[in-house]
């Protein structure tokens, strides 16, 4: 397995270690918890196929596909499909983890190690943009939008879109911190996180709920899921994403 190089581009690096690396500060790792979180809410349901749409690197992609026949991953990221590809192919992944300045070390991720070796066949990443997928991503049992809600340029366009793709019956977690910035999304665009017009404040979770419609109902109350990024040996981000549970109904 020396015929490859580490990885030192340094945001797949931070998401590399972010999916498959060490746990900081006792918060579990987000992308595994993001997976059981979808799979607990999944209990009784059809479960033969899942769309993990912004998968980044594809840790939570392979965690699904523990309990689902298939699962699509698709991120906007070249760089980090080709992450995820690598993991499946190889059944590993090296990078470069800055420490401080440009001291770096060495870190090698095994698949094996983390369970997930079974997973390698029952999914199928693709690069993509959320805004514009291709037609054949459709019929899901399961939508997961993993922190990609405040990071596309039309949120509304996703979830209307989004409600083609989901099977009646299917589920549509969306999980995000809601840091709604104009680099990302135009203020116009943005789903909630400001005064509307009668000055009355409209939070990003009911924003949310009135884009889905009547297409759409909540089957959980939002609950908020911690975790952190770390950026060197002595910076992290320490974030909550909240998670909101819709279950498509016509």
């Amino acid at each position: 397995m020396n015929d490859f190089d580490y990885e030192s581009d340094t945001q797949v690096s931070q998401y590399s270690e972010f999916h498959y690396g060490d746990e900081y500060y006792g918060v579990p790792n987000f992308a595994k918890a993001s997976a059981q979180f979808c799979i607990d809410a999944m209990q009784g349901r059809q479960h033969a196929k899942a769309l993990d749409l912004g998968c980044a690197v594809g840790r939570s992609t392979f965690e699904l596909a523990k309990y689902f026949d298939h699962v699509d991953g698709i991120d906007f990221s070249a760089r980090f499909i080709k992450t995820a590809f690598e993991m499946q192919e190889r059944g590993e992944i090296r990078y470069n983890l800055i420490e401080e300045g440009e001291l770096t070390s060495f870190k090698a991720r095994k698949l094996s190690a983390l369970g997930l070796d079974d997973s390698v066949d029952n999914v199928a990443f693709a690069q993509g943009d959320a805004c514009n997928l291709k037609p054949q991503f459709t019929g899901y049992d399961l939508i997961f939008l993993g922190n990609l809600i405040d990071r596309v340029y039309s949120p509304r366009k996703v979830l209307t879109d989004m409600a083609t793709r989901l099977n009646k019956g299917g589920l549509l977690v969306v999980a995000s911190p809601f840091t709604w910035l104009e680099e990302y999304t135009e203020r116009s665009e943005w789903l909630g996180g400001y005064k509307d017009e009668n000055g009355e404040t409209l939070s990003s979770t009911q924003a949310l709920e009135d884009a889905l419609g009547q297409n759409f109902k909540r089957i959980a109350e939002p609950k908020d899921i911690p975790f952190v990024i770390r950026e060197t040996k002595r910076k992290y981000q320490h974030t909550l994403s909240e998670f909101n549970v819709f279950e498509k109904i016509e």
